[in-house]
């Protein structure tokens, strides 16, 4: 990691500490913990991605800026573009505010629900990811419209994952990697691909 990129992670986490004094961004309990609990958690998925060669990435509901925002900062000189998909008006605008102050020229925030964008974004992104955003079978089916046709899901989920993954597989068919969270002691992240809904 560069100097510069240790310098935007620092400014990004000033400015979570900052807003949180006013917003409720992260859950308090863990704001003590902010780099291991969110920006460490966040980074786990840098080298899951890198080995598709992802140029456009989208995270949805990306709250605070996990996993989304590390990421773009991590991979900045890597990715063409990156969208943030937040709804919350309150958090869009800090997410806005994070873009600005670490210098992210290829971030673009997207206030807006997820479902609204599906038209506009349709077979647009490398990666999908998305972090305790909702079960398996509704994640996907929110991600798969914005997938290019080997895209990514990255979802970032507790220990329900394995119940989600069974009834996801009643819908869905796909292929997935499982990667041990070294962040939640009993998180995984799940790499899928080759998405496709499953007949009726």
């Amino acid at each position: 990691m560069t100097p510069e990129t240790e310098a935007r992670l620092v400014a990004f986490v000033e400015l979570l500490e900052t807003w949180q004094r006013t917003h409720n961004l992260v859950s308090p309990r863990t704001l003590d913990e902010v780099w291991g609990r969110h920006v460490g958690d966040s980074l786990q998925l840098v080298p899951i991605a890198l080995a598709h060669k992802p140029s456009s990435w989208l995270d949805i509901g990306s709250g605070a800026g996990f996993p989304g925002l590390i990421v773009a900062i991590v991979l900045r000189d890597r990715l063409e573009t990156v969208g943030l998909v937040e709804a919350n008006h309150k958090k869009a605008a800090f997410l806005r505010q994070a873009v600005r102050v670490c210098s992210l020229d290829n971030v673009t925030i997207h206030a807006r629900r997820i479902e609204a964008l599906h038209n506009d974004f349709a077979g647009r992104f490398d990666v999908v990811s998305a972090r305790a955003l909702a079960p398996l079978p509704s994640l996907l089916g929110l991600a798969a419209p914005f997938l290019t046709e080997n895209g990514l899901v990255l979802a970032m989920k507790g220990k329900e994952y394995v119940h989600e993954e069974v009834a996801a597989s009643d819908i869905w068919q796909f292929d997935r990697i499982l990667y041990p969270s070294v962040a939640e002691g009993d998180g995984t992240i799940a790499a899928i691909s080759h998405l496709k809904r499953r007949k009726a």
